[in-house]
């Protein structure tokens, strides 16, 4: 079920939808996103990028 808040978003971008530059911007951030899932999923995640674990602490 959709919140009046959503309801209110919707019709504020249905009387003033935004810019184009504000769209090639949002999809700009969203091709960057999945370029960068495909790298991680079909090469791989650097091991030079990958930490290490830290020891556990253990009191005495």
């Amino acid at each position: 079920m959709l919140n009046i808040r959503h309801l209110m978003r919707m019709a504020k971008w249905a009387r003033r939808p935004p810019s184009m530059r504000q769209v090639k911007i949002g999809a700009a951030i969203l091709a960057l996103c999945f370029a960068i899932f495909a790298v991680e999923y079909f090469i791989g995640w650097p091991e030079a990028l990958t930490m290490e674990r830290a020891p556990k602490y253990k009191p005495n």
